[in-house]
């Protein structure tokens, strides 16, 4: 069967990846609960944060050739326990919002940073299904799960949809009782032009400890 995922294990320079940690760590909670709403673009200009270094040193072996103009690139982070991402495609999220027009990104990229109970990345050519928990789409038998590790890099079609299981690592159909590791990655989406109105992270005041 067609794989729809390429994998890199140990994908960013140890010392650079311990660097994030660190970074992360210091970042603490900052808008946990915004995460998915807290987007960044990233021109391959001169890098001010330690992501965009992450972002450059990722560069030679994802974009290759392809004409990518940068990055789009946030903090998923969340509890398997709590999964509150459906299944999606990823998009120019307000040109979507505003026109209704679907434009994908080239590559989408997930870097996992920790290890955790469940919560693996699921990558299908299945289109979500609105009847179903989580948007799951109606066949899973086609699709690839990857487990988090850390420094493990994931590169898929910018096209394809994906989720996230939960702690059990089933469809996410509710909050799960109990405790759990926040999972956390770094997702970067490879773009052929700049997605609507996606600001700089210089251009903000947030995630100021990523500069450190």
């Amino acid at each position: 069967m067609e794989t729809l995922v390429q994998l890199t294990e140990g994908a960013v320079p140890p010392p650079l990846f311990r660097r994030l940690l660190r970074r992360l760590g210091v970042l603490g909670r900052e808008r946990l609960k915004d995460t998915y709403q807290t987007t960044f673009w990233y021109d391959f200009g001169p890098p001010t944060n330690v992501v965009e270094d992450v972002i450059s040193s990722l560069r030679p072996q994802v974009a290759g050739r392809r004409r990518i103009t940068g990055v789009e690139w946030w903090l998923s982070r969340m509890y398997p326990t709590d999964v509150r991402v459906d299944f999606h495609q990823d998009r120019d999220e307000k040109l979507a919002l505003r026109t209704g027009k679907l434009v994908h990104p080239r590559i989408s990229s997930v870097l996992f940073l920790n290890r955790v109970r469940g919560g693996a990345l699921v990558v299908t050519r299945e289109k979500p299904d609105e009847g179903n928990p989580s948007l799951a789409p109606a066949r899973m038998d086609t699709a690839d799960l990857v487990t988090p590790r850390p420094n493990r890099l994931v590169l898929f079609d910018g096209a394809l949809t994906h989720g996230v299981l939960d702690a059990e690592n089933q469809i996410p159909d509710g909050k799960l009782p109990g405790r759990s590791r926040l999972r956390r990655t770094l997702v970067m989406n490879w773009w052929g032009h700049r997605p609507t109105d996606v600001p700089r992270w210089s251009e903000t005041k947030l995630y100021r400890a990523l500069g450190g």
